[in-house]
């Protein structure tokens, strides 16, 4: 057979009357094309030694009786049997022997063209043998034109062994044209010039398993579609990017902006954020209020203010007709947040004094009235402590916000003034400046009852014999008793106490009727029979003495289970001891007196 698995005696071109030759064979095809690619020993050269066992081998074929020297040339089929060989039989013939014009070392003879002889041959295929060369030896690959030194043993080349199989010969790299790993393209028997001797002697990629091939040519598809994803997705992110700047400019700067006004402004107007407005939400109540001309101008330029981020919900006082950028920039400036107020733990509704430092500790009411205050036609407004405390003491308790499960204990309270005590809040508050004293305090009152609702006051109330608002009096005491640590057990004190009906004997309840705040009172202010004062007067003072805390309240609604009936404050440090002996409770007091917590300023 050819090179290519065709057979030899199928080949177009043969010259059928070659004379002195094989019939069908012209002088080319005699002396490259069908020249036998192993040689063939003559006849009185002796057959190779059968191998010991079953296996592939080496075969001549049959010697015929007479005929041209190449009769017996041994073709691909001939020469490997699938049946008969195996590891440690005779090799085959060194495929080096193609080449006429080479000495069986495999170099060019010294006496010209022509010194390659039958016999000669014969001598090569048994001196192969001689060599020391094993079937595994043989590298395939040495017909492609390279010859190494006799000897030379090429195993790294040679470790994956071809299969020869006569299904195909892509065993040795005979590949279709797009399997070629060289990339050259198969060309027809028929149109290709076998006598070039460059052609010839090509390298030929041998010992690569279809397996190999089909990864090789995987390998090369996937880099193929990589690059062609990498390129679809380059110019996808330009034309995005493109497309968007065109579409910003458009936004921004093109000649389609949305109405906007120009100027310094007008007279200052103040809105709201609520918790969670979106820039598009601030933007429709902007321009309701005629802050801008137009929720889209306020939207454009508020998406390019980085202040936006960090806006906090509030009241803000801003001056109407606006352009869309100064509205925005006025926004975010903390300096026009008006109606923010903080009420801390225990704070009260009026101002008190401090008995040792002398310091005024601002109430409820001082601290609404500061945070009123407006910029209004170039002069500073600001509701009064005197408003506040008017409003606050109005019989329509609706109207203030009163809950309906505080209305009745609230239209008993002695002291009018001191009504709201204890029903707002403590904590963080928004309130729109702009209102009115009443309409303020009906806000954070209401709000407040909210809050308050939340914690299950109104379930718990029963649970520990209280009314809500009773619980709402003794969150208070709690608030200012004790520090958070202590707030279960100091609730469980009181209700101890009021179960067996002794009197609470707080300071603190004596201090608020008063005005005054200090640790510890004399005598004679623990005297003075006042609503508050829960020396002179059993049960719970008349109303909340301060705005509890959350924390507070919910302390009452789970207290502490104890037996304790005593405590006592005994160092700075806010330490305080829990007893339900009077006698310990004596011990524990002198140890406060002592550190000198207890002494009296007045």
């Amino acid at each position: 057979m050819s090179r290519h698995g065709r057979p030899d005696d199928e080949s177009t071109g043969a010259d059928h009357d070659f004379p002195g030759g094989r019939s069908g064979f012209g002088p080319a095809q005699q002396d490259e094309w069908y020249r036998p690619r192993h040689g063939s020993p003559g006849p009185d050269v002796p057959e190779p030694p059968a191998p010991a066992g079953d296996g592939y081998r080496y075969e001549h074929p049959p010697h015929p009786a007479a005929g041209h020297p190449f009769d017996d040339a041994p073709t691909t089929e001939h020469v490997y049997r699938l049946d008969d060989y195996a590891p440690g039989a005779p090799s085959q013939p060194d495929p080096r022997h193609d080449r006429q014009d080479l000495d069986p070392h495999g170099r060019t003879p010294t006496d010209g063209p022509g010194h390659d002889t039958f016999e000669a041959r014969a001598h090569e295929t048994q001196g192969y043998e001689t060599q020391g060369y094993e079937p595994r030896d043989y590298d395939p690959r040495d017909h492609d034109g390279y010859d190494p030194e006799p000897g030379a043993y090429r195993y790294d080349d040679y470790e994956q062994r071809p299969a020869y199989d006569e299904a195909g010969y892509d065993q040795f790299g005979y590949a279709a044209a797009d399997d070629d790993p060289r990339g050259y393209a198969e060309t027809p028997a028929a149109g290709r010039d076998w006598t070039d001797s460059a052609d010839r002697a090509a390298p030929e990629t041998v010992g690569v398993s279809p397996a190999r091939r089909a990864h090789a040519r995987s390998a090369r598809a996937r880099r193929t579609r990589g690059r062609i994803v990498g390129i679809l997705a380059v110019a996808a992110v330009l034309v995005l990017l493109l497309g968007g700047g065109f579409f910003a400019y458009q936004k921004f700067t093109g000649p389609d902006l949305p109405p906007d006004y120009t100027g310094a402004g007008g007279p200052a107007v103040v809105v709201q954020v609520h918790p969670g407005d979106t820039a598009e939400q601030i933007g429709a109540a902007f321009k309701e209020a005629d802050i801008v001309a137009s929720s889209d101008a306020f939207y454009n330029a508020a998406v390019q203010d980085p202040g936006m981020n960090s806006l906090q919900p509030g009241f803000y006082s801003i001056a109407s007709r606006l352009p869309a950028r100064e509205a925005v920039a006025a926004l975010v400036d903390p300096a026009n947040r008006v109606g923010a107020v903080v009420i801390s733990e225990g704070r009260q509704l009026h101002d008190i004094r401090d008995v040792n430092t002398g310091a005024v500790r601002k109430g409820i009411y001082t601290l609404i009235a500061e945070a009123s205050c407006l910029d209004r036609d170039g002069q500073r407004t600001c509701l009064t402590y005197e408003e506040l405390d008017a409003a606050g003491a109005s019989t329509d308790l609706a109207a203030l916000g009163v809950p309906e499960w505080a209305r009745g204990a609230v239209a008993n309270v002695p002291d009018r003034n001191r009504q709201l005590e204890g029903l707002i809040a403590a904590g963080r508050w928004d309130f729109d400046p702009s209102a009115g004293a009443a309409e303020i305090l009906r806000y954070l009152v209401s709000t407040s009852a909210q809050r308050y609702d939340e914690t299950g006051i109104t379930q718990a109330a029963a649970k520990v014999g209280l009314t809500p608002y009773e619980m709402l009096v003794a969150a208070s005491l709690v608030e200012r008793e004790a520090l958070p640590d202590d707030f279960a057990k100091v609730a469980r004190v009181i209700l101890n106490r009021l179960k067996i009906g002794q009197p609470l004997q707080f300071d603190s309840t004596v201090n608020y009727a008063l005005d005054e705040t200090e640790l510890a009172t004399t005598d004679a202010d623990r005297a003075q029979v006042t609503p508050w004062n829960t020396y002179a007067s059993p049960g719970l003072p008349a109303t909340p003495i301060s705005s509890p805390s959350i924390e507070a309240l919910q302390a009452v609604e789970n207290p502490e289970a104890g037996d304790w009936t005593y405590f006592v404050t005994i160092d700075a440090q806010g330490t305080t001891l829990f007893t339900n002996s009077y006698d310990e409770h004596l011990t524990n007091t002198q140890q406060a007196l002592e550190s000198g917590i207890l002494d009296s300023g007045r």
